[in-house]
C-alpha cells in the first residue's frame, strides 16, 4: 500500500482506507474466481493499482466527467480511478459475467457510489462518455472502432475527449494509423519501479 501513498501523498483518509481494502477483497474473491493471475498477485499494488493510476498522472478528470472502462476484467483501471476521483462517474464493462460479479462485489464492499459495472460488449453500449479507459484489451486499431461512437462531443476537461489506453512494449506500429493526433507518455517518467520501464499511457483524441 505504501507504493500508492509514495506517488499520491495527498490522498484523503477515506481514499487511503479504500485503497487498503483492495488487497484483502481481491485475495478473497480471487480464491473463488480467478480474475488476477496468481503470479501477478504478489505485486498487486504495483502491477494493478498503481498501473491503473498511471492515467491519474496524465489527467485529473474534471468533476462531473463520465468515464467508461472497457474490458475491465477484475476492475482495472476503473476501480482505482473511481477511488482517486470520487466526483467522476465510472462505468466498468466486460463481456465475462463472472468478472463483473467480482467487480460489483468490490464496488459494493468499498461503498463506491460513483462506479457501476455491467456485463456487456462495448459495441452494444449507446451512452456517451468524456473518456474511454482500458488496459491493453487489444491492439488500438481494433479497439478504436468499438468505442468511437461512445465519446461525447461536449468538452469539460482540459485534455480533449477520447481514449486513454494503458499499454506495454513497442506500440509504434499500432499507433501509426493515428500518428498525427496520438500522445504517448512513458509511465517510467512517473514511477521508478522496474515494472514500468516499458509501460505507457496513450491518449487518442476521438
Amino acid at each position: 500500500m505504501h507504493i500508492i501513498t509514495k506517488y499520491f501523498p495527498k490522498l484523503s483518509e477515506e481514499q487511503k482506507a479504500r485503497f487498503e481494502q483492495l488487497e484483502p477483497l481481491y485475495t478473497e474473491w480471487n480464491a473463488q474466481i480467478n480474475v488476477i493471475s496468481r503470479k501477478d498477485f504478489e505485486g498487486f499494488y504495483e502491477r494493478h493499482v498503481l498501473h491503473s493510476l498511471g492515467i491519474a498522472k496524465l489527467i485529473s478528470f474534471a468533476p462531473g466527467s463520465k468515464v467508461l472502462d472497457v474490458g475491465t476484467g477484475g476492475g482495472f483501471p476503473g476501480i482505482p480511478l473511481a477511488i482517486m476521483f470520487p466526483e467522476v462517474q465510472f462505468h466498468l464493462v466486460d463481456s465475462i459475467g463472472k468478472k463483473i460479479k467480482v467487480v460489483n462485489a468490490v464496488i459494493e464492499s468499498l461503498g463506491l457510489t460513483n462506479a457501476t459495472a455491467q456485463q456487456i460488449r462495448a459495441e452494444e453500449l449507446k451512452d456517451k462518455y468524456d473518456f474511454v479507459v482500458s488496459r491493453a484489451v487489444t491492439r488500438l486499431p481494433e479497439f478504436v472502432p468499438w468505442v468511437r461512437n461512445n465519446i461525447s462531443d461536449k468538452q469539460i476537461n482540459a485534455m480533449p475527449n477520447g481514449i486513454l489506453y494503458l499499454k506495454g512494449g513497442d506500440i509504434t506500429e499500432e499507433t501509426k494509423p493515428f500518428k498525427k493526433i496520438v500522445f504517448v507518455k512513458k509511465l517510467s517518467d512517473y514511477f521508478e519501479e522496474e515494472f514500468f520501464e516499458t509501460k505507457k499511457v496513450v491518449h487518442l483524441p476521438v
